[in-house]
């Protein structure tokens, strides 16, 4: 047997402190009653050689702990009560940062302080009960040395309903006394502490006379919902507890809040680990008719993904908003492999989707695909990198010089997939696949240097019986059992009794070789464990977590990630703190923009993240970017807060109301911030859109109806004038001419194609998608966009029947290429059989279309006016649609123009960035210019080599004698100077100068990065 590692804790760790003292400084100064053991029911029978109970000192002026409560919470940065929220207080604190060490310390130091000696620790489950169990175990000795010798473990008890006598000792005792309880042992009133003993007494009534100081450990878990208390808050109340402290990272309702320290402030203090996603998933063959529902959408409409091509394009992956009736094959652009096949139904979210094919009927959960094919090649994949992952941490963090041992947790959902009692050696799926590619890995000299460098830490590496091990769900005759019906409830409150037997019996054993595994004598490093075991796998050196589940499963789970976010622990029992190597990767079979999506979802939703909310970090900011000094901001806070209430602008839990939009509009009666009004109501605005409110819209000018037209002017006549002469020089359609080498064009496409082609293969394609976990400054929680490794596997002997003729057919239809160019180059090809494969053919489309592109952009020599063939009015300066939720939407940059400066052609204009919007409004400023409008994509178009062109702006500008006038077409790069264009827009500004050149000589077009730019290049100084 492994010895075991003695944890060793830091009791000097100031966010720790910081939580402990911020309940112990409530109660400084507060007046309290010690009333020994006078019992005031006179009629209560007691058995022989029975004391009386002693209960805590009573608090008789609350007055005094609401003015403590105030300073602790501006002492902490958080919003200030106005009155006590009944006798509850909150403490956040991230998983993973000592919450249990900090409230058995908090206890103690409530003891040694203020004499508080009855104390219950109230859980919602077994695991965590055991969970505290091994906490005062271990924590035994360190608070021996921080409290004269007094040892925990000798006043803390775990309540036993076959054994009352303890809770009769912890009612009378004069000295410290700690239970600890399910919640499930006195939430009803048929719980053996709640009726009568043979002598007629009631424990639960001398518990409730004792006034215990109750500790509720994850009470989200317990509280039920804000219209309907659950019976377990209400049998607590019913305890008369002197007063409640609530520990958890994922509060669902805040009651007099004294601490916060959230996943965002424990990760960017590097108190958990980091995390790294990397997600697994297949390529489909572009011939298979590969569909992936994404999402349920608001709007009821089920979002799938499909392979869909239009002409000239390559086949591609599209996503679609579906109903029942719609047809695959119309969406795909009529690709064979989607022929006749319809949704059925209109979807719903509690319902999979189904699609139907004469009569064959596919049925998909959200984020299911129906490609299975390669499932096992994926979990494969899955497992490799998890063992790779695992070697190459360990060695890493070996080299920095921490004795650390790595551990990696698969989570599975099957037992079955572990040990499979029909396979011939006991093997599950997941058990052979890992150990053949664990004896594959080890052989490797790429990953086995950490056992050759280290062979004293790693002696039975070779054994892959004694390196990986299983925990799961274990029956009263501790064989494996599986989970009934896991996988569609995940959620250990909603399991059947037996199971959840079954689970705490698992969590025993894991929790009994916590200790041992952190030592490099227990070789066991790569652990199987049942999801629903999640909670008994708090060890802090887990830094590989893979989750092996069908794809789209619920995975993305905070408290599932949660389990390896601990900072780990050395040979020695010392934390370590060195961010470097403190990163947790989590490996998921699943797309990445699903699983981010859920992942993020989930992590805000825990925290309770409401894009809403105005939170003390958004007034912080605010206060802080508008330049408050930093001494007065604490000052400034609650006043700001308060002044948006009283106005209307949150309601009274700090959320935006619908009158948030009339920010701009406010007087602060405050002479400090209305001081800073407005640059107070700029970062105001700029925080909450940051954070993703949608209540606060960018006007400009009053509200009035949205009816976007053509201004009205003082001179119709004169706007009329204006207009029709910008219309006359826009109206004029052109083609452009070009000149090719067809010569090169083809010996080009022939040797460019052919190394394209060189080490091709037909095969399987898997991507291997990671990025990093990241939080903003608002304290939203993001997945970063993930660089992509390609993967691949060979396909064997693939058939096809694609002819040469088809092949011709199929890329002259796409590059519109004559069939003989086609056929020269193809004939050349040195591997022209791959091209009967329709990814390869694609790909090969592609660079034709591609090269031919090129070639023309090279080639355009002129631009000529097509005669008869002109722009109707209606569509040059046709008006983008605005509607009211665009207005209220400040993501949706609509700009409202000034009626008074008549320059403007529409009254609104929608812009796709901040740089646009900036340049029409100096535009709408600038005194010199006569007319302008923003020119709607598709509206007036320019045909090109890189298809049609819109130009941004026209702009009819005075001219020096304040009588000619000069017509610009202006193309807004934002920030870019001309050597940054690429190609595709050097090209088209190239053709849109061409362009007019062919049609009116008085037009200048030109390009510019900004509209300081814009004057520079037309000489305005």
């Amino acid at each position: 047997m492994a010895s075991r590692i003695n944890f060793q804790f830091d009791d000097k760790l100031k966010y720790q402190l910081d939580a402990i003292y911020s309940v112990v400084d409530l109660f400084k100064g507060v007046s309290r009653q010690d009333e020994g053991t006078i019992y005031r029911n006179v009629n209560r029978i007691k058995k022989i050689g029975e004391g009386d109970p002693v209960r805590n000192p009573q608090i008789v002026k609350p007055s005094r702990l609401l003015k403590n409560l105030q300073e602790v919470q501006r002492r902490n940065m958080l919003f200030m009560d106005n009155e006590l929220k009944g006798n509850n207080f909150t403490i956040e604190m991230e998983t993973g940062t000592g919450k249990t060490y900090v409230y058995l310390r908090t206890i103690l130091e409530l003891y040694k302080t203020y004499g508080f000696t009855k104390f219950m620790i109230v859980v919602p489950s077994i695991a965590i009960r055991k969970g505290v169990e091994k906490s005062i175990e271990m924590l035994r000795e360190h608070f021996k040395a921080l409290y004269d010798g007094l040892d925990i473990k000798n006043h803390a008890f775990v309540y036993d309903s076959n054994n009352l006598g303890r809770v009769s000792s912890f009612v009378e005792s004069r000295d410290l006394s700690i239970v600890v309880m399910n919640i499930q042992a006195f939430n009803k009133d048929t719980n053996k502490i709640r009726q009568a003993d043979e002598y007629g007494q009631i424990l639960w009534e001398d518990i409730k006379y004792i006034s215990p100081i109750v500790i509720i450990d994850e009470p989200q878990k317990i509280e039920g919902t804000a219209k309907k208390k659950s019976a377990s808050l209400t049998a607590i109340e019913m305890l008369n507890p002197l007063f409640i402290l609530r520990y958890s990272a994922t509060h669902k309702r805040l009651f007099n809040q004294v601490y916060k320290l959230d996943s965002y402030d424990a990760y960017q203090n590097d108190l958990v680990k980091k995390i790294e996603v990397k997600t697994v998933h297949g390529t489909i063959p572009k011939d298979y008719p590969y569909i992936r529902y994404v999402e349920f959408t608001k709007d009821l409409y089920a979002k799938i993904e499909i392979f869909c091509v239009e002409q000239g394009g390559v086949i591609r992956t599209k996503q679609f908003k579906v109903r029942g009736g719609d047809s695959l094959y119309e969406c795909s652009g009529n690709l064979a492999q989607y022929r006749n096949m319809i949704v059925m139904e209109d979807p719903h979210k509690l319902k999979k989707l189904k699609i139907g094919k004469w009569d064959d009927v596919l049925e998909l959960a959200v984020g299911e695909s129906n490609v299975n094919m390669s499932e096992e090649e994926i979990i494969r994949i899955q497992i490799r990198l998890a063992i790779k992952s695992h070697l190459d941490k360990q060695y890493k963090i070996l080299r920095k010089g921490h004795k650390i041992k790595v551990l990696t947790l698969f989570f599975i959902d099957a037992v079955n997939k572990y040990r499979d009692s029909s396979a011939p050696d006991g093997r599950g799926e997941y058990l052979r696949i890992f150990d053949e590619e664990y004896a594959k890995i080890i052989t490797d000299d790429r990953w086995n240097k950490v056992f050759k460098e280290y062979p004293e830490l790693f002696k039975e590496y070779k054994d892959v019986y004694r390196v990986r091990e299983g925990y799961f769900a274990v029956d009263k005759n501790k064989n494996a059992v599986e989970i009934e019906n896991w996988e569609n409830i995940m959620d250990e409150e909603k399991l059947k009794a037996k199971s959840q037997e079954d689970i705490d019996r698992g969590i025993e054993l894991i929790l009994e070789k916590k200790d041992e595994l952190i030592s490099f004598e227990e070789p066991l490093a790569f652990i199987f464990s049942h999801s629903a075991l999640r909670e008994g796998w708090d060890n802090p050196n887990v830094f590989t977590l893979c989750t092996l589940k069908k794809s789209g499963s619920d995975i993305a789970k905070k408290q599932e990630i949660g389990r390896g976010l601990r900072l780990p622990v050395d040979i020695y029992g010392n934390r370590c703190t060195d961010s470097e190597v403190n990163e947790l990767t989590v490996i998921a079979n699943d797309y990445y923009d699903h699983f981010a999506a859920a992942l993020q979802q989930d992590f805000n939703e825990q925290a309770g993240f409401n894009k809403d909310e105005v939170t003390y970090d958004v007034i912080y900011t605010t206060l802080k970017n508008a330049g408050i000094p930093e001494n007065k901001i604490m000052e400034l806070a609650e006043l700001f807060k308060q002044e948006l209430l009283e106005q209307g602008i949150i309601n009274n839990d700090g959320v935006l109301t619908r009158d948030a939009r009339k920010i701009e509009t406010i007087t602060f009666t405050n002479e400090t911030l209305q001081e800073h009004s407005i640059m107070l109501k700029e970062k105001f605005v700029e925080a909450m859109l940051a954070k993703g409110t949608r209540k606060i819209p960018i006007k400009n000018g009053d509200e009035e109806p949205v009816e976007n037209g053509k201004h009205s002017y003082i001179s119709e006549e004169y706007f009329d004038k204006l207009l029709k002469e910008l219309s006359k020089r826009m109206s004029q359609r052109t083609m452009y001419q070009v000149k090719i080498d067809n010569k090169a064009f083809i010996e080009e496409c022939v040797s460019e194609l052919d190394e394209a082609l060189r080490y091709k293969r037909i095969r399987y394609e898997y991507h291997i998608e990671t990025g990093k976990a990241e939080f903003d400054e608002l304290k939203k929680f993001r997945l970063a966009d993930p660089s992509v490794q390609q993967l691949f596997d060979e396909l064997e002997g693939m058939e096809t029947g694609k002819s040469e003729f088809e092949i011709i057919n199929y890329i002259m239809y796409h590059t519109m290429l004559p069939r003989l160019a086609i056929y020269r180059i193809i004939s050349r090809l040195e591997k022209k059989d791959m091209l009967k494969n329709q990814d390869i053919l694609d790909f090969v489309t592609q660079r034709l279309q591609e090269k031919l592109t090129d070639f023309m952009a090279q080639g355009v020599i002129r631009y000529e006016a097509i005669d008869g063939y002109i722009f109707d009015e209606s569509t040059i300066f046709e008006t983008e649609q605005i509607d009211r939720s665009m207005l209220d939407d400040a993501a949706s940059l609509v700009f409202k123009t000034n009626p008074e400066s008549r320059r403007a052609v529409h009254k609104y204009y929608k812009f796709d960035s901040k740089g646009e919007l900036e340049f029409a409004k100096r535009l709408d400023a600038d005194e010199n210019v006569l007319l302008y409008t923003k020119l709607k994509k598709g509206g007036f178009v320019i045909d090109t080599p890189y298809g049609e062109y819109s130009p941004d702006w026209a702009v009819i500008y005075k001219g020096d004698n304040n009588t000619a006038r000069l017509f610009f077409i202006v193309e807004t790069k934002i920030d870019k100077d001309k050597n940054d264009l690429n190609k595709v827009e050097t090209t088209k500004i190239r053709c849109g100068e061409l362009h007019f050149k062919a049609v009116a000589n008085d037009v200048q077009f030109k390009q510019a990065k900004n509209y300081d730019d814009f004057l520079q290049k037309i000489g305005v100084k």
